[in-house]
């Protein structure tokens, strides 16, 4: 089976960034000059996947906005002969022409899993892709086709995974593993969120998915949370890895910047101002002359 579709559960609160978030959905926030959710689409592109399913809310559909085509935005550039902004629309419009984007409502925010779960429909038994919007990596070969590869092997459930400084271990969830080979192992169990002294190791599970149609019968099947609310990740430790279910952790190449909270928010923009072409030399000039 092959990959070919993609979720993107946006439909959280985002409760850590408020106030902003009341009037801004997260994903649309800006790293350097473009929305979070930028990032995470042209990875899925890169990726060579067609078909992006978002889970929404039923506030915030305003990435729709950000994907549509602007010709009174265009004609009036043209007018103006602004170029460069109108190279930069219609490049954004390229981009994405070939993929097709539909989309479904979380209700209410019942979990990561339960957003991934209304995607179940679309899926239509098919493995699939999801990430995280607020998970960004500055990677050579896109996270997702690094997964996809592990995949195209074993055909079984596939989990993106970093390692963390121990200072930060108690900040995810963190995998039990058995090592198969270089960056591939065997997930024995999932801790969110431990002690240092509980953890099983330093790798995170880091926003990236490969999920087979089986992982939607056990979302299905679950049982909401004390706080009433289904995770995705718990859903795999408490009930597949309990039933004997293969799930398999890929350690990513590349750089994994976190956009989870304000001040990750903050250091990843910072990470990708100081690399871009146009705008990193002389933001680092800039800020070689800053006293504090």
């Amino acid at each position: 089976m092959e990959v070919k579709k993609a979720i993107i559960p946006i439909a959280g609160m985002a409760i850590r960034f408020l106030p902003l978030s009341k009037i801004v959905p997260k994903e649309l926030w800006p790293v350097v000059d473009l929305p979070m959710i930028h990032y995470g689409l042209k990875e899925i592109k890169d990726a060579g996947i067609k078909e992006v399913i978002f889970v929404f809310n039923s506030g915030n559909k305003k990435v729709l906005e950000y994907l549509k085509t602007c010709p009174k935005t265009e004609k009036f550039l043209k007018e103006r002969k602004k170029d460069e902004v109108l190279e930069e629309l219609k490049n954004l419009e390229e981009m994405f022409k070939d993929i097709s984007f539909s989309w479904v409502l979380q209700k209410q925010p019942l979990g990561d899993g339960n957003a991934v779960l209304q995607a179940a429909r679309l899926a239509a038994e098919e493995p699939v892709a999801s990430i995280f919007a607020d998970d960004i990596f500055d990677a050579k070969v896109p996270a997702i086709s690094q997964l996809e590869k592990i995949f195209r092997t074993c055909q079984r459930p596939v989990i993106g995974l970093c390692r963390v400084p121990k200072e930060k271990i108690s900040h995810y969830g963190i995998v039990g593993v058995e090592k198969i080979s270089s960056r591939l192992y065997k997930i024995k169990k999932i801790i969110e969120k431990p002690d240092l002294s509980e953890a099983p190791s330093d790798l995170a599970i880091a926003g990236r998915y490969i999920l087979t149609p089986e992982v939607f019968d056990y979302l299905k099947k679950a049982k909401p949370s004390k706080k009433g609310e289904i995770y995705l990740a718990e859903v795999i430790n408490d009930q597949m890895l309990k039933d004997g279910k293969l799930i398999y952790g890929y350690e990513l190449e590349g750089q994994w910047l976190g956009c989870g909270d304000k001040l990750r928010w903050l250091e990843s923009t910072i990470y990708l101002s100081m690399k871009h072409p146009k705008y990193g030399p002389e933001l680092r000039e800039y800020i070689s002359k800053l006293k504090f």
